[in-house]
């Protein structure tokens, strides 16, 4: 359930998104209706609408989650509000200047945000935040959490470089795609073959 929590506003992003390409008309009408106020110049034609409309529920649905943990009294996840802090920026931006071009570099800027978190923690703070988050359910020489916190950043930098390609190397409607179903893949391949790796381990504690 946490995973489809955390995935909540892709997944919204994806559905309005892919609604609003189907239906441009109506799409525009509603950002016309309730965000040409904050889109500089006002006009917003119909083939712009989709990616506004889908960047500004998105931003909504990341402040929905926060205020829904608030109500529930459950602690908020610091990554949540590093998400919401860069969502409003590159989402605000793409709205208010009505280019995609920041939309599309806000997954980056997360990947590359949470691979400098696990370099600098672990080189300069010597701090190892993989072990931190994992430390309780599973017991690891040193050198294996080490190398174990060096395979996230370097599957977060990759994940950085490679949203960039795609999102400026093909057709919105493909980026898109890609940010749910792609990343996700990708997200879930590493971590089997992460868990793979750790298999081992395990069975030596046994």
């Amino acid at each position: 359930m946490k995973f489809l929590f955390d995935l909540f506003p892709v997944i919204l992003f994806f559905g309005i998104f892919k609604w609003g390409e189907g239906s441009p008309e109506a799409a525009q009408a509603i950002v016309s209706q309730y965000l040409s106020s904050f889109v500089s110049g006002g006009a917003v034609t119909a083939g712009q609408a989709p990616i506004l409309l889908a960047t500004a529920v998105a931003i909504l649905a990341t402040f929905g989650q926060i205020g829904y943990l608030i109500v529930r009294r459950k602690k908020i996840d610091p990554m949540l509000w590093v998400s919401l802090a860069i969502i409003a920026v590159f989402g605000g931006a793409t709205i208010y200047l009505n280019n995609d071009l920041f939309i599309k570099w806000k997954p980056t800027v997360l990947y590359w945000f949470f691979a400098s978190a696990l370099m600098v923690s672990q080189v300069v703070l010597r701090k190892n935040l993989i072990r931190a988050m994992m430390g309780k359910q599973i017991t690891l020489p040193d050198p294996v959490w080490d190398r174990l916190n060096l395979a996230w950043v370097g599957f977060f930098a990759s994940m950085g470089l490679l949203n960039l390609y795609v999102a400026f190397n093909f057709e919105t409607g493909i980026w898109v795609n890609f940010k749910l179903f792609g990343a996700t893949g990708l997200m879930f391949a590493f971590i089997i073959g992460q868990s793979l790796m750790l298999s081992k381990y395990l069975k030596d504690a046994e």
